[in-house]
Protein backbone atom coordinates (compact mmCIF):
# COMPACT_ATOMS: atom_id res chain seq x y z
CA UNK A 1 0.00 0.00 0.00
CA UNK A 2 1.13 3.33 -1.18
CA UNK A 3 0.12 4.54 2.89
CA UNK A 4 2.05 1.72 4.88
CA UNK A 5 4.93 3.20 6.50
CA UNK A 6 7.64 1.31 8.96
CA UNK A 7 7.43 4.46 10.88
CA UNK A 8 5.05 7.50 11.12
CA UNK A 9 6.31 10.64 12.53
CA UNK A 10 3.88 12.99 13.74
CA UNK A 11 5.10 16.26 14.16
CA UNK A 12 8.22 18.13 12.54
CA UNK A 13 9.74 19.93 14.85
CA UNK A 14 13.88 19.09 15.97
CA UNK A 15 12.54 16.08 17.73
CA UNK A 16 9.92 14.79 14.84
CA UNK A 17 12.23 15.77 11.78
CA UNK A 18 15.67 14.23 13.43
CA UNK A 19 13.47 11.25 14.63
CA UNK A 20 12.39 10.66 10.65
CA UNK A 21 15.58 10.72 9.35
CA UNK A 22 17.46 8.55 11.62
CA UNK A 23 14.69 5.92 11.04
CA UNK A 24 15.60 6.71 7.23
CA UNK A 25 18.99 6.17 7.38
CA UNK A 26 18.56 3.02 9.29
CA UNK A 27 16.67 1.64 6.12
CA UNK A 28 13.08 2.29 7.52
CA UNK A 29 10.28 3.29 4.84
CA UNK A 30 9.20 6.51 7.16
CA UNK A 31 7.13 9.21 6.73
CA UNK A 32 5.66 12.75 8.52
CA UNK A 33 2.72 14.67 9.21
CA UNK A 34 2.57 18.11 9.80
CA UNK A 35 -0.20 20.41 10.32
CA UNK A 36 1.93 23.99 9.40
CA UNK A 37 5.77 24.27 8.39
CA UNK A 38 8.31 21.76 8.40
CA UNK A 39 11.08 22.70 11.44
CA UNK A 40 8.05 23.00 13.71
CA UNK A 41 8.04 25.97 16.40
CA UNK A 42 11.73 25.39 16.79
CA UNK A 43 12.32 26.68 13.44
CA UNK A 44 9.62 28.89 13.04
CA UNK A 45 9.26 30.74 15.73
CA UNK A 46 10.88 29.86 18.56
CA UNK A 47 14.65 28.84 19.02
CA UNK A 48 16.52 29.87 15.93
CA UNK A 49 14.35 33.25 14.93
CA UNK A 50 14.76 34.36 18.63
CA UNK A 51 18.50 33.95 18.20
CA UNK A 52 18.57 36.15 15.50
CA UNK A 53 16.37 38.88 17.00
CA UNK A 54 19.01 38.41 20.25
CA UNK A 55 21.79 38.56 18.03
CA UNK A 56 20.33 42.14 15.77
CA UNK A 57 19.93 43.28 19.94
CA UNK A 58 23.63 41.94 20.56
CA UNK A 59 25.18 44.14 17.44
CA UNK A 60 23.02 47.10 18.82
CA UNK A 61 24.43 46.85 21.92
CA UNK A 62 27.99 47.41 20.82
CA UNK A 63 27.33 50.26 18.20
CA UNK A 64 25.74 52.01 21.17
CA UNK A 65 28.93 51.22 23.22
CA UNK A 66 31.51 51.70 20.54
CA UNK A 67 33.49 54.10 22.11
CA UNK A 68 34.18 51.29 24.76
CA UNK A 69 36.25 49.68 21.69
CA UNK A 70 38.28 53.00 20.27
CA UNK A 71 35.81 53.15 18.03
CA UNK A 72 33.22 56.42 16.92
CA UNK A 73 29.61 55.78 16.16
CA UNK A 74 27.07 58.36 15.71
CA UNK A 75 23.31 58.37 15.16
CA UNK A 76 22.84 54.70 15.40
CA UNK A 77 18.79 53.56 15.10
CA UNK A 78 17.49 50.44 15.31
CA UNK A 79 14.88 49.68 12.64
CA UNK A 80 12.42 47.46 14.07
CA UNK A 81 10.78 46.08 10.85
CA UNK A 82 14.18 45.23 9.27
CA UNK A 83 15.14 42.92 12.45
CA UNK A 84 12.09 41.23 12.36
CA UNK A 85 12.52 40.67 8.45
CA UNK A 86 16.01 38.89 8.92
CA UNK A 87 14.51 37.09 11.75
CA UNK A 88 11.78 35.60 9.27
CA UNK A 89 14.46 35.45 6.57
CA UNK A 90 16.52 32.94 8.67
CA UNK A 91 13.30 31.06 9.53
CA UNK A 92 12.47 30.63 5.95
CA UNK A 93 15.99 29.41 4.80
CA UNK A 94 15.69 26.99 7.46
CA UNK A 95 12.43 26.06 6.97
CA UNK A 96 13.82 25.13 3.06
CA UNK A 97 16.74 23.31 5.03
CA UNK A 98 14.51 20.70 6.07
CA UNK A 99 12.40 20.84 3.32
CA UNK A 100 15.45 19.38 1.32
CA UNK A 101 16.54 17.17 4.05
CA UNK A 102 12.97 15.01 4.01
CA UNK A 103 13.57 14.87 0.00
CA UNK A 104 17.26 13.91 0.50
CA UNK A 105 16.24 11.49 2.94
CA UNK A 106 13.51 10.17 0.61
CA UNK A 107 10.90 10.92 3.58
CA UNK A 108 7.14 11.42 2.56
CA UNK A 109 5.76 14.38 3.88
CA UNK A 110 1.96 14.26 4.77
CA UNK A 111 0.56 18.04 5.36
CA UNK A 112 -2.60 18.35 7.08
CA UNK A 113 -3.85 17.62 10.76
CA UNK A 114 -2.98 13.67 12.02
CA UNK A 115 -5.46 11.92 14.17
CA UNK A 116 -4.26 8.49 15.68
CA UNK A 117 -7.10 6.02 15.62
CA UNK A 118 -5.00 3.45 16.69
CA UNK A 119 -1.28 2.91 18.08
CA UNK A 120 0.21 2.18 14.03
CA UNK A 121 -2.82 3.83 12.30
CA UNK A 122 -4.00 7.63 11.49
CA UNK A 123 -5.91 9.69 9.93
CA UNK A 124 -4.30 12.93 7.89
CA UNK A 125 -6.40 15.41 6.92
CA UNK A 126 -5.20 18.15 4.86
CA UNK A 127 -5.29 19.75 1.05
CA UNK A 128 -5.57 16.27 -0.30
CA UNK A 129 -8.81 15.51 1.57
CA UNK A 130 -8.88 12.76 4.11
CA UNK A 131 -5.53 10.21 3.69
CA UNK A 132 -5.30 7.05 6.31
CA UNK A 133 -1.88 5.70 7.31
CA UNK A 134 -0.82 2.63 8.73
CA UNK A 135 2.83 1.84 9.75
CA UNK A 136 4.62 -0.88 12.24
CA UNK A 137 5.39 2.28 14.51
CA UNK A 138 4.36 5.99 14.82
CA UNK A 139 6.35 7.99 17.20
CA UNK A 140 3.96 11.20 18.45
CA UNK A 141 6.20 14.72 18.45
CA UNK A 142 3.58 17.00 18.54
CA UNK A 143 5.22 19.09 20.71
CA UNK A 144 3.66 22.10 23.21
CA UNK A 145 2.46 25.77 22.97
CA UNK A 146 2.55 28.82 25.16
CA UNK A 147 0.55 29.09 28.37
CA UNK A 148 -2.49 31.49 28.31
CA UNK A 149 -3.16 33.49 31.62
CA UNK A 150 -6.71 32.31 32.41
CA UNK A 151 -8.34 35.98 33.00
CA UNK A 152 -6.41 37.64 30.26
CA UNK A 153 -5.52 35.30 27.39
CA UNK A 154 -3.02 36.71 24.17
CA UNK A 155 -5.04 38.87 21.76
CA UNK A 156 -2.08 39.15 19.83
CA UNK A 157 -1.95 42.90 19.68
CA UNK A 158 -1.29 44.40 23.63
CA UNK A 159 -0.97 40.69 25.20
CA UNK A 160 1.36 38.31 23.17
CA UNK A 161 2.94 34.84 23.65
CA UNK A 162 6.71 34.62 22.19
CA UNK A 163 5.10 34.38 18.60
CA UNK A 164 3.38 37.76 18.70
CA UNK A 165 6.67 38.94 20.25
CA UNK A 166 9.16 37.72 17.68
CA UNK A 167 6.54 40.01 14.69
CA UNK A 168 5.73 43.17 16.66
CA UNK A 169 3.60 45.48 14.86
CA UNK A 170 5.27 48.36 16.58
CA UNK A 171 8.00 48.96 19.41
CA UNK A 172 7.00 48.40 22.98
CA UNK A 173 7.56 51.77 24.76
CA UNK A 174 6.87 50.36 28.35
CA UNK A 175 6.93 46.28 28.22
CA UNK A 176 5.46 43.84 31.00
CA UNK A 177 7.16 40.41 30.99
CA UNK A 178 5.40 37.79 33.04
CA UNK A 179 7.25 35.09 33.77
CA UNK A 180 11.12 34.96 33.81
CA UNK A 181 12.31 30.99 32.67
CA UNK A 182 14.24 31.29 29.26
CA UNK A 183 11.34 32.98 27.04
CA UNK A 184 10.43 35.41 29.44
CA UNK A 185 14.32 36.46 29.97
CA UNK A 186 15.58 36.11 26.51
CA UNK A 187 12.86 38.54 25.13
CA UNK A 188 12.66 41.00 28.07
CA UNK A 189 16.90 41.29 27.03
CA UNK A 190 16.11 42.06 23.47
CA UNK A 191 13.81 44.85 24.27
CA UNK A 192 15.64 45.97 26.61
CA UNK A 193 18.47 46.07 23.86
CA UNK A 194 16.43 47.75 22.13
CA UNK A 195 15.11 50.61 23.66
CA UNK A 196 11.98 49.45 25.93
CA UNK A 197 11.34 49.91 29.61
CA UNK A 198 10.80 46.29 30.39
CA UNK A 199 9.74 45.20 33.77
CA UNK A 200 9.98 41.28 34.59
CA UNK A 201 7.53 39.85 37.34
CA UNK A 202 8.22 36.11 38.45
CA UNK A 203 6.06 34.52 41.20
CA UNK A 204 8.88 32.75 42.64
CA UNK A 205 12.04 34.29 44.80
CA UNK A 206 14.55 34.59 41.59
CA UNK A 207 14.29 34.48 38.09
CA UNK A 208 15.45 31.88 35.82
CA UNK A 209 14.54 29.92 39.07
CA UNK A 210 15.75 26.77 37.40
CA UNK A 211 19.24 28.26 37.41
CA UNK A 212 21.58 27.60 40.56
CA UNK A 213 21.32 30.57 43.23
CA UNK A 214 24.28 32.13 42.52
CA UNK A 215 23.47 32.58 38.84
CA UNK A 216 20.05 34.11 39.63
CA UNK A 217 21.37 36.60 41.55
CA UNK A 218 24.04 37.78 39.53
CA UNK A 219 22.09 37.80 36.50
CA UNK A 220 19.33 39.79 38.21
CA UNK A 221 21.72 42.24 39.35
CA UNK A 222 22.97 42.67 35.95
CA UNK A 223 19.59 43.53 34.49
CA UNK A 224 19.05 46.16 37.06
CA UNK A 225 21.68 47.16 35.95
CA UNK A 226 21.08 47.54 31.96
CA UNK A 227 17.49 49.44 33.18
CA UNK A 228 15.19 47.07 34.08
CA UNK A 229 12.70 46.32 36.75
CA UNK A 230 13.17 42.64 38.37
CA UNK A 231 9.98 42.03 40.62
CA UNK A 232 10.13 38.48 42.12
CA UNK A 233 7.75 36.57 44.90
CA UNK A 234 5.33 38.63 42.84
CA UNK A 235 2.10 38.08 41.18
CA UNK A 236 0.34 40.00 37.74
CA UNK A 237 -3.57 39.58 40.02
CA UNK A 238 -5.42 41.03 37.12
CA UNK A 239 -4.44 42.20 33.72
CA UNK A 240 -7.17 44.00 31.10
CA UNK A 241 -6.05 45.15 27.64
CA UNK A 242 -6.89 48.56 26.39
CA UNK A 243 -6.40 50.71 22.66
CA UNK A 244 -3.58 51.94 23.80
CA UNK A 245 -1.75 49.50 25.99
CA UNK A 246 -2.21 47.03 29.33
CA UNK A 247 -3.57 48.08 32.73
CA UNK A 248 -1.78 45.42 35.40
CA UNK A 249 -2.53 44.73 39.10
CA UNK A 250 0.80 43.63 40.64
CA UNK A 251 0.56 42.20 44.20
CA UNK A 252 4.75 42.58 45.27
CA UNK A 253 6.35 40.52 47.64
CA UNK A 254 4.80 41.98 50.81
CA UNK A 255 1.32 41.32 49.73
CA UNK A 256 0.67 44.97 48.42
CA UNK A 257 -1.35 45.50 45.18
CA UNK A 258 -0.45 48.09 42.96
CA UNK A 259 -1.98 49.18 39.46
CA UNK A 260 0.83 50.19 36.35
CA UNK A 261 0.55 50.65 32.85
CA UNK A 262 2.18 49.32 30.05
CA UNK A 263 2.14 49.39 25.73
CA UNK A 264 2.68 45.88 25.66
CA UNK A 265 2.40 42.22 27.70
CA UNK A 266 4.53 39.34 26.93
CA UNK A 267 3.24 36.17 29.20
CA UNK A 268 5.57 33.46 29.45
CA UNK A 269 4.76 31.26 32.05
CA UNK A 270 4.76 27.58 30.78
CA UNK A 271 3.94 25.83 28.10
CA UNK A 272 0.37 23.17 27.77
CA UNK A 273 1.20 20.01 25.49
CA UNK A 274 -0.28 19.38 22.10
CA UNK A 275 -2.29 16.09 23.11
CA UNK A 276 -5.77 17.31 22.76
CA UNK A 277 -8.03 15.64 19.86
CA UNK A 278 -5.12 13.16 18.56
CA UNK A 279 -6.65 10.25 19.39
CA UNK A 280 -4.19 9.52 22.33
CA UNK A 281 -7.13 9.29 24.75
CA UNK A 282 -6.85 5.35 25.31
CA UNK A 283 -3.37 4.84 23.94
CA UNK A 284 -1.29 6.41 26.50
CA UNK A 285 -0.82 7.26 29.94
CA UNK A 286 -0.90 10.68 30.34
CA UNK A 287 -0.15 13.30 33.26
CA UNK A 288 -1.46 17.29 33.14
CA UNK A 289 -1.80 16.24 29.20
CA UNK A 290 2.04 15.10 28.68
CA UNK A 291 2.23 11.48 27.57
CA UNK A 292 4.19 9.27 30.24
CA UNK A 293 7.12 7.20 27.95
CA UNK A 294 10.22 4.69 29.24
CA UNK A 295 13.23 6.05 28.48
CA UNK A 296 13.35 5.20 25.22
CA UNK A 297 10.11 6.71 24.13
CA UNK A 298 8.22 3.78 24.59
CA UNK A 299 4.13 4.50 25.79
CA UNK A 300 1.69 1.89 27.08
CA UNK A 301 0.36 0.55 23.60
CA UNK A 302 3.07 -1.38 21.56
CA UNK A 303 4.08 0.20 18.30
CA UNK A 304 3.21 3.68 19.77
CA UNK A 305 6.18 6.05 20.82
CA UNK A 306 6.42 9.90 22.09
CA UNK A 307 9.17 12.38 22.15
CA UNK A 308 10.08 16.44 22.99
CA UNK A 309 7.83 18.63 24.53
CA UNK A 310 4.53 16.09 24.49
CA UNK A 311 6.31 14.00 27.33
CA UNK A 312 8.21 14.96 30.23
CA UNK A 313 10.77 17.97 30.69
CA UNK A 314 12.90 19.39 30.67
CA UNK A 315 11.40 20.78 27.50
CA UNK A 316 14.18 21.93 25.13
CA UNK A 317 14.84 21.20 21.35
CA UNK A 318 18.14 19.42 21.80
CA UNK A 319 16.12 17.04 24.60
CA UNK A 320 13.75 16.31 21.61
CA UNK A 321 16.39 15.69 19.23
CA UNK A 322 18.56 13.14 21.55
CA UNK A 323 15.10 11.30 22.06
CA UNK A 324 14.06 11.43 18.25
CA UNK A 325 17.58 9.53 17.89
CA UNK A 326 16.93 7.59 21.00
CA UNK A 327 13.45 6.15 19.37
CA UNK A 328 14.44 5.55 16.13
CA UNK A 329 17.52 3.10 17.16
CA UNK A 330 15.01 1.37 19.82
CA UNK A 331 12.08 1.00 16.77
CA UNK A 332 14.88 -0.36 14.32
CA UNK A 333 16.31 -2.66 17.36
CA UNK A 334 12.15 -4.03 17.36
CA UNK A 335 12.30 -4.38 13.76
CA UNK A 336 15.34 -6.83 14.14
CA UNK A 337 18.36 -4.41 13.10
CA UNK A 338 21.39 -5.60 15.36
CA UNK A 339 23.83 -3.14 14.37
CA UNK A 340 21.81 -0.55 16.37
CA UNK A 341 22.49 -0.32 20.17
CA UNK A 342 19.85 2.75 21.77
CA UNK A 343 20.87 3.89 24.93
CA UNK A 344 18.32 5.58 27.84
CA UNK A 345 18.39 9.35 27.82
CA UNK A 346 20.14 10.89 30.89
CA UNK A 347 18.20 13.75 31.71
CA UNK A 348 20.98 14.88 34.08
CA UNK A 349 23.32 15.19 31.46
CA UNK A 350 21.25 17.75 29.07
CA UNK A 351 22.75 21.36 29.22
CA UNK A 352 20.36 23.93 29.80
CA UNK A 353 21.03 27.57 27.84
CA UNK A 354 19.46 31.32 27.91
CA UNK A 355 20.88 33.36 25.32
CA UNK A 356 19.95 36.77 27.01
CA UNK A 357 22.72 39.82 28.38
CA UNK A 358 24.89 38.51 29.36
CA UNK A 359 24.31 34.78 28.49
CA UNK A 360 23.25 31.59 30.76
CA UNK A 361 24.42 28.17 30.82
CA UNK A 362 23.97 25.21 33.08
CA UNK A 363 24.45 21.01 33.51
CA UNK A 364 23.48 18.93 36.16
CA UNK A 365 22.77 19.48 39.74
CA UNK A 366 23.03 23.25 41.03
CA UNK A 367 24.83 23.20 44.55
CA UNK A 368 21.72 23.03 46.79
CA UNK A 369 20.04 20.64 44.32
CA UNK A 370 23.90 18.62 45.22
CA UNK A 371 23.43 19.01 48.80
CA UNK A 372 19.64 18.14 49.19
CA UNK A 373 20.39 14.76 47.62
CA UNK A 374 23.26 13.93 50.12
CA UNK A 375 26.17 14.82 48.34
CA UNK A 376 29.54 16.53 50.47
CA UNK A 377 30.54 18.64 47.28
CA UNK A 378 33.59 20.70 46.66
CA UNK A 379 32.76 23.76 44.49
CA UNK A 380 35.08 25.92 42.09
CA UNK A 381 34.13 29.51 41.20
CA UNK A 382 36.24 31.33 38.71
CA UNK A 383 34.86 35.63 37.61
CA UNK A 384 35.50 36.07 34.06
CA UNK A 385 37.36 39.31 35.61
CA UNK A 386 40.59 36.65 36.20
CA UNK A 387 40.31 36.19 32.44
CA UNK A 388 42.91 38.07 29.98
CA UNK A 389 40.37 37.12 27.14
CA UNK A 390 37.10 38.48 28.56
CA UNK A 391 39.08 41.61 29.57
CA UNK A 392 40.40 41.70 25.98
CA UNK A 393 36.78 41.34 24.47
CA UNK A 394 35.38 44.14 26.85
CA UNK A 395 33.30 41.02 28.73
CA UNK A 396 34.25 40.89 32.09
CA UNK A 397 31.05 40.21 33.61
CA UNK A 398 30.51 36.93 34.94
CA UNK A 399 31.52 33.25 36.90
CA UNK A 400 31.99 30.00 35.99
CA UNK A 401 31.01 27.59 38.96
CA UNK A 402 31.61 23.66 39.09
CA UNK A 403 30.26 21.49 41.79
CA UNK A 404 31.90 18.06 42.62
CA UNK A 405 31.30 15.19 44.46
CA UNK A 406 33.57 15.47 47.81
CA UNK A 407 34.11 11.82 47.93
CA UNK A 408 34.43 10.80 43.67
CA UNK A 409 35.55 13.71 42.23
CA UNK A 410 32.62 13.29 39.78
CA UNK A 411 31.41 16.52 37.89
CA UNK A 412 28.02 16.84 39.13
CA UNK A 413 27.07 20.13 37.65
CA UNK A 414 28.65 22.90 35.98
CA UNK A 415 26.98 26.70 35.91
CA UNK A 416 27.99 29.69 33.75
CA UNK A 417 27.02 33.41 33.22
CA UNK A 418 28.83 35.58 30.81
CA UNK A 419 29.81 35.90 27.30
CA UNK A 420 29.60 32.70 25.32
CA UNK A 421 28.85 30.29 28.11
CA UNK A 422 26.27 28.65 25.76
CA UNK A 423 29.05 27.62 23.45
CA UNK A 424 31.15 27.18 26.82
CA UNK A 425 28.79 24.74 28.67
CA UNK A 426 29.41 21.59 26.10
CA UNK A 427 32.75 21.13 27.34
CA UNK A 428 31.47 20.25 30.85
CA UNK A 429 28.44 18.10 28.98
CA UNK A 430 30.54 15.70 27.42
CA UNK A 431 32.82 15.41 30.66
CA UNK A 432 29.92 14.53 32.72
CA UNK A 433 28.61 12.06 29.87
CA UNK A 434 32.07 10.35 30.38
CA UNK A 435 31.71 10.52 34.39
CA UNK A 436 34.89 12.36 34.79
CA UNK A 437 36.49 13.43 37.62
CA UNK A 438 38.09 16.33 38.65
CA UNK A 439 41.42 14.81 38.33
CA UNK A 440 40.78 14.39 33.64
CA UNK A 441 39.89 17.88 34.04
CA UNK A 442 42.95 19.32 35.93
CA UNK A 443 45.24 17.65 33.62
CA UNK A 444 43.54 18.64 30.28
CA UNK A 445 45.31 21.19 28.62
CA UNK A 446 43.35 24.23 27.41
CA UNK A 447 44.15 26.68 24.65
CA UNK A 448 45.25 30.66 25.91
CA UNK A 449 44.25 32.77 25.29
CA UNK A 450 40.09 31.82 25.05
CA UNK A 451 37.48 32.05 27.18
CA UNK A 452 37.63 28.47 28.53
CA UNK A 453 40.36 28.47 30.65
CA UNK A 454 37.92 30.07 33.21
CA UNK A 455 36.66 26.16 33.02
CA UNK A 456 39.71 25.01 33.87
CA UNK A 457 40.81 27.62 36.74
CA UNK A 458 37.45 26.75 37.73
CA UNK A 459 38.03 23.42 38.63
CA UNK A 460 41.33 24.19 40.00
CA UNK A 461 39.49 26.27 42.19
CA UNK A 462 37.17 23.62 43.76
CA UNK A 463 40.51 22.07 45.13
CA UNK A 464 42.03 25.02 45.83
CA UNK A 465 44.18 25.41 42.80
CA UNK A 466 43.25 28.40 40.83
CA UNK A 467 45.87 29.95 39.34
CA UNK A 468 44.72 33.67 38.18
CA UNK A 469 42.75 34.50 41.60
Amino acid sequence: MANSYDVIVLGSGPGGYVAAIRCAQLGLKTAIVERENLGGICLNWGCIPTKALLRSAEIFHYMQHAGDYGLKAQAIEADLEAVVKRSRGVAKQLNQGVTHLMKKNKITVHMGDGTLTGPTTMTVKGDKGEEKLTAKHIIVATGARARDLPFAPADGKRIWTYRAAMTPPEMPKKLLVIGSGAIGIEFASFYNDMGADVTVVEMLDRIVPVEDAEVSTFLEKSLKKQGMTIMTGAGVEDLKATAKGVTAKIKDKVGKVSESEFTHCIVAIGIEPNTENIGLEKLAEMDRGFIQIDPYGRTKSKGLWAIGDCTPGPWLAHKASHEGVTAAEAIAQELSNKDVHPHALDRNNIPGCTYCHPQVASVGMTEAKAKEVGYSVKVGNFPFIGNGKAIALGEAEGFIKTVFDAKTGELLGAHMIGAEVTELIQGYTVGKQLETTEAELMQTVFPHPTLSEMMHESVLGAYGRALHI
